[in-house]
């Protein structure tokens, strides 16, 4: 079985709330360092969602892609495509998040596919992200086709509390869609 990849507006945001609320919850409590510090209750995922992310995909500062599996709704991740003026053919992938119970399934591969097609398809030609040095997640952005950019040392607080971790910076350089 294949995922499913739906691009979220701010309508759908509120429409799949709980789903992505849930995803962004039980990811911190096994320990995903995405920026939450756990535990995360459901109003700082609401409020994640609904005050930070759909103001921004409203008004057209990011990509926000869902992705369903087995008519669930188990995965997201976000483009960033607001740079600086002298950079308007670089976005960010960030918050790639597969809820713990779906992973190993290609979840994460597909919406990474994914939002890399949506980069070229803006014209972008670079494209970069963070990650924790040696998470789950590095192999995976390593076989898509990113490349180590850099390590900072004690970077951010794992969402315990209870140790500083490393970050890893990456990028993935693309082709942009020809025109039409």
């Amino acid at each position: 079985m294949q995922p499913q990849i739906f691009e979220l507006d701010g309508a759908a945001i509120e429409g799949n709330l709980d789903a992505l609320s849930r995803i962004l919850i039980d990811s911190v409590a096994d320990g995903a360092a995405i920026g939450f510090m756990a535990p995360v209750t459901a109003e700082d995922a609401a409020r994640f969602w609904l005050m930070d992310v759909r103001p921004a995909v409203e008004a057209g500062r990011r990509l926000l892609f869902g992705a369903r599996y087995d008519g669930e709704t188990v995965g997201t991740v976000q483009l960033l495509t607001a740079m600086p003026a002298n950079q308007p053919h670089r976005c960010e992938i960030a918050k790639m998040i597969v809820h713990p119970r779906a992973r190993r399934l290609g979840i994460g591969r597909t919406l990474m596919s994914h939002a890399l097609e949506r980069a070229r398809e803006l014209g972008k030609t670079l494209v970069t992200l963070d990650t924790r040095t040696g998470d789950v997640a590095e192999p995976l952005y390593a076989s898509v086709g990113f490349e180590v950019a850099g390590i900072i040392p004690d970077y951010a607080f794992d969402p315990d509390g209870r140790a500083k971790h490393a970050t890893t910076f990456m990028y993935r350089r693309i082709e942009a869609a020809a025109a039409t």
